[in-house]
């Protein structure tokens, strides 16, 4: 079986968030295989934002918080189980429970906020920063894979032989998206996890580690998004201690509007003696 996100036959990103239901709360998700020995953690975060958006009657999500359990593995499907915690008369909260061979890989806890109104403010936005135009398309490590499916343009290249996307970048969808404002919702869920893992990295830290995985990952939407429309992503370190790092991130429009604030912690084990 040929890989579905080569340059030769791209994935309609938007394909990963089409699920089976298998019974009122119950779904199950395809997980392809991309060139890498586990799933991309924020592809199962956004499917299982996704169970959760189908179960709440059509309330936007204003918050996730994802916990990672194990690694998933590729080309195996993935269940995911809802659990309909409340439904108030503002809010509603969703437990998912996302599994490959009857073991959980992924505990999610989304909530849901009917709209309203009330205040509109946030702090300055970046200002600097240039323009996604002006910048090529980034140039990623093969190994790299799941951001097929997006365009993203680096304002620092990464450097020769890198392995990460550095942040900030721009990223938009390359292809439609549509305006189901839940599905721009688990596309944020999945992008934002790019990156994330190597910006929780302490400044100068040695580069060379045993382990570096997602420990837990957390999302607060602020404004409806579109990632169809570039967007720009920023991320920085903000504590390590022992083993733990943690990364503090936002995601902006083009004109500056504040989308999304993003937290993730990260395992970070040293390699001996580094």
């Amino acid at each position: 079986m040929g890989d579905p996100m080569s340059d030769e036959v791209p994935l309609d990103i938007t394909r990963l968030f089409d699920l089976t239901a298998l019974g009122e709360d119950s779904f199950l998700a395809t997980a392809p295989s991309v060139g890498r020995p586990r799933l991309f953690g924020g592809q199962v975060a956004g499917q299982s934002l996704r169970a959760a958006c189908l179960t709440a009657g059509g309330r936007p999500p204003h918050s996730l918080h994802a916990y990672f359990i194990r690694p998933g593995m590729p080309d195996e499907p993935l269940a995911l189980d809802v659990a309909r915690t409340r439904d108030g008369r503002s809010f509603s909260t969703r437990h998912v429970t996302a599994s490959q061979g009857g073991k959980p890989i992924l505990e999610l806890i989304a909530s849901f906020h009917e709209p309203e109104d009330g205040f509109d403010w946030q702090p300055e936005p970046p200002s600097g920063t240039p323009a996604p135009d002006t910048l090529p398309p980034a140039k990623l490590p093969a190994f790299f894979k799941h951001p097929v499916g997006f365009d993203i343009r680096a304002v620092n290249p990464p450097a020769a032989g890198g392995f990460r996307i550095p942040h900030p970048f721009w990223i938009r969808a390359s292809g439609a998206v549509g305006d189901d404002p839940s599905l721009h919702a688990c596309l944020v869920a999945y992008l934002t996890d790019m990156g994330m893992v190597s910006s929780a990295r302490a400044p100068g830290s040695p580069r060379e580690l045993v382990t570096a995985v997602t420990l837990d990952h957390a999302v607060w939407f602020h404004r409806p998004p579109r990632v169809d429309r570039w967007l720009l992503y920023s991320a920085d370190p903000m504590t390590n201690h022992g083993a733990r790092g943690l990364a503090r991130g936002t995601l902006h429009t083009a004109d500056g509007t504040l989308l999304a604030s993003i937290a993730q912690e990260a395992l970070l084990r040293p390699a001996p003696g580094s």
